[in-house]
């Protein structure tokens, strides 16, 4: 498989910058990356709905219908898959698998800020491979970030990975974990099972080549593109309102327009 092969490339972590529409992820094809994940973030408030709600299961299936099977590799962030149900979880799996995703991310933290019960979460994973074995599942545990007062986030990150890898995960994901030694004692414990750790990257944290010295396999973006971009477009229109310049970094209308095949419409 395509997709679990460059979470295990030698030279380096497999980046995964995270797209909310076509053209993010048309752009991002185009500069080369291989693969591309999506930001149920970005795919939530496009629609004007809360993210991690399990709201955004028919905008998340629509993304995924207009950008697999093309040309980049597509990882779909499902939230916690729209439901405790693994038979409900599997079966969107099916059909994230059937619209030419190769990969599916999983979360076990909830909207009311606590954590899905470990063997819920394990289910919904050996649910999700017996129904389509191909399909890399990433599974995410929010212990750093809804970390549980009475307890300290590593004990619990590691009973959690560790049902996690029994069900079945391809590959474990800790956002929110950006101390240097902590990733490194984690990437230590998991080399016996060859299951590789993804880390989102933060702008405070690790770079990228420093994640790669630890031992990360994969680094995400999650929401950062989206929020960078809505900050970009915010800026520019009060730039103009003020009368200062407009940075030029924008693409113009016809690069916009030549992602989705349409370069011969007339510009507005």
């Amino acid at each position: 498989m395509v997709f679990k092969a460059l979470h295990h490339d030698p030279d380096g972590p497999l980046l995964l910058p995270n797209a909310w529409d076509h053209a993010s992820a048309a752009a991002l094809a185009g500069q080369g990356f291989a693969a591309i994940g999506t930001t149920s973030l970005g795919v939530a408030a496009a629609a004007g709905l809360p993210d991690g709600h399990a709201a955004t299961r028919e905008e998340t299936l629509r993304l995924a219908r207009r950008l697999g099977g093309g040309a980049f590799l597509l990882s779909v962030d499902a939230e916690g898959g729209f439901s405790d149900d693994p038979a409900e979880v599997a079966g969107l799996a099916r059909e994230l698998a059937q619209a030419g995703a190769v990969g599916i991310n999983l979360e076990d933290g909830r909207a009311d800020g606590t954590l899905t019960p470990a063997p819920v979460h394990a289910a919904k994973i050996a649910a999700v491979k017996a129904a389509v074995p191909d399909l890399f599942v990433n599974a995410r545990t929010d212990t750093y970030w809804l970390p549980d007062p009475r307890t300290a986030p590593e004990p619990e990150t590691r009973h959690r990975l560790d049902a996690y890898r029994q069900a079945g995960a391809d590959g474990v994901f800790v956002p929110g974990l950006t101390d240097p030694a902590a990733i490194q004692d984690l990437v230590a414990y998991l080399r016996p099972s060859g299951v590789p750790l993804n880390i989102l990257y933060s702008p405070t944290g690790p770079t990228v080549p420093e994640l790669a010295a630890l031992g990360v396999r994969r680094v995400s973006l999650g929401s950062l593109l989206f929020r960078a971009a809505l900050g970009a477009a915010v800026t520019a229109a009060l730039d103009v309102r003020a009368g200062r310049d407009v940075a030029p970094a924008a693409p113009t209308y016809g690069e916009v327009q030549e992602l989705s095949g349409g370069g011969d419409a007339a510009e507005i």
